[in-house]
């Protein structure tokens, strides 16, 4: 399974769309980036394999895997990305403003269990990190 991360950076926060098929299945927030920095910057663009993860504090959820220079990239619940992650990738309903958005968790139930259906079926689940590239400002 591919997912593709279609991304639009700004000062205070990374915004992104999830794709699947290129159907947008939820948006993301981010911080910003800030050269791979760990815990305050987001990830380098590229194409990382995700894996299913278990924690008390975010029960099911994925892992990033491979992150040159960083580990422990996360795709967990979170609504605001300067107070709430550290490199990690939050789904979202609603984007709100520059790493910001609503929803978060539902977002997080709609994409673990798209990726968790390849993965029992024993497939590798990719996500490929990429600009958006029709960006205007």
């Amino acid at each position: 399974m591919e997912l593709e991360l279609i991304r639009k950076y700004f000062t205070e926060g990374t915004n992104g769309e999830i794709l699947y098929r290129d159907r947008l299945m939820v948006y993301s927030i981010e911080l910003p980036w800030k050269n791979n920095q760990a815990r305050v910057s987001c990830i380098p663009e590229g194409r990382y394999e995700l894996v299913k993860r278990w924690s008390l504090r975010f029960n099911w959820h994925l892992q990033v895997m491979n992150v040159p220079q960083r580990s422990f990239i996360l795709i967990h619940p979170a609504n605001d990305a300067s107070r709430e992650l550290k490199g990690c990738i939050a789904p979202v309903g609603i984007i709100t403003g520059a790493g910001k958005g609503i929803r978060s968790r539902m977002a997080l139930s709609k994409l673990t269990s798209l990726v968790s259906g390849a993965l029992d079926r024993r497939e590798q689940v990719f996500i490929t990190i990429k600009k958006d590239d029709y960006e205007f400002n």
